[in-house]
């Protein structure tokens, strides 16, 4: 089971990351870069996305565990009582949580990097924004975390997937919704609530999954692979502006 001080230490990483950031006056590009790249994520599994069996589970990767959303109350009220956390849900249930948060951090500081690489451009307003982006990918490099990034989606998505075979997990969170509240804890309830929903529909995680990591590993090595011509062939898709 993920210790509670590793859960904590998430939160606390992506804070001290967030404060440097607002600082250095980041916050509004890392913002910017974090929609795009949602939208980005939305083009390249676009038949996946309009799949209706696939669609709540796409919103939720997107809107839940990634993207600009502020995550400030949910993660705070996580530190305030994860010791309690662990008494009431099951190991595999912490071991989720534990690569959500683990996520958010490592996705929240190679975006900072990011950001800072791109030196002022604005995603949003450029018509090759997808080349753009994909030197920006290259020159800020860190090929080890963005590994580890894929491999902790993969993690996470089987896990909330044994979460949801939990014999009466679904009644103990319906159940502990007056409590959470009553407790200031709603913003992590809504969260848990969602994400047990999500995967309760979704049924055969595997045929999400599978093909999210397999393409995300391949655009990932082309990007890295320094005789590939991203002039020519890029595979980060063109994103198309509001």
């Amino acid at each position: 089971m993920a210790a509670t001080q590793d859960i904590v230490g998430h939160i606390h990483r992506v804070n001290a990351l967030k404060n440097l950031a607002e600082k250095m006056g980041q916050m509004p590009a890392i913002h910017q870069l974090q929609q795009w790249q949602c939208e980005r994520l939305l083009v390249t599994h676009s038949d996946l996305a309009q799949q209706p069996a696939y669609q709540q589970a796409m919103a939720f990767f997107v809107e839940e565990l990634y993207g600009p959303k502020d995550f400030s109350q949910r993660d705070a009220d996580i530190a305030r009582v994860v010791p309690k956390l662990a008494k009431v849900l099951p190991n595999t249930a912490m071991n989720a949580l534990n690569d959500a948060l683990a996520l958010n951090a490592l996705s929240f500081e190679l975006d900072q990097k990011m950001v800072s690489a791109l030196e002022g451009k604005s995603l949003h307003d450029e018509p090759r924004n997808n080349d753009i982006y994909a030197m920006a990918y290259r020159q800020v490099g860190e090929q080890e975390a963005r590994e580890r990034q894929i491999a902790i989606i993969r993690d996470l998505g089987h896990q909330l997937a044994d979460v949801v075979d939990i014999r009466g997990i679904g009644m103990l969170i319906s159940l502990s919704r007056r409590p959470a509240k009553l407790a200031g804890l709603l913003s992590l309830h809504e969260f848990l609530q969602r994400g047990y929903e999500t995967f309760k529909k979704l049924g055969d995680v595997n045929s999400f999954i599978d093909p999210v990591i397999a393409r995300e590993e391949q655009i990932m090595l082309q990007l890295f692979q320094t005789d590939f011509d991203l002039e020519t062939d890029n595979p980060i898709p063109h994103v198309p502006t509001l």
